[in-house]
């Protein structure tokens, strides 16, 4: 009895470490596949967040040419905006 207990363990150990083989086969590609497409992810994310900082300045550059050139209308402009807010705001 004992020897035939024996073999049997032996008999589910083996199961169990070719599953866990068969899995790791399987497992390891795939990881491989989603660290390569976080990889390209982080990378995408990055250029568009570059993108999004060149835009931002561009777009502050502009309005800073835009009040230089006109002053006066920058100034309403922003008088009636922040009364605008203050309407809304209360």
């Amino acid at each position: 009895m004992e020897g035939q207990g024996k073999d049997i363990l032996n008999r589910v150990t083996d199961s169990a470490h070719s599953a866990v083989d068969r899995f790791a086969d399987k497992a390891g590609p795939a990881v491989q596949k989603l660290e390569s497409g976080v990889a390209h992810a982080s990378e995408a994310l990055h250029e568009q967040a570059q993108h999004l900082r060149e835009r931002g300045d561009e777009w502050t550059q502009s309005v800073r040419e835009t009040v230089r050139q006109h002053p006066l209308s920058s100034v309403l402009l922003a008088f009636a905006v922040g009364a605008l807010v203050a309407r809304v705001t209360r």
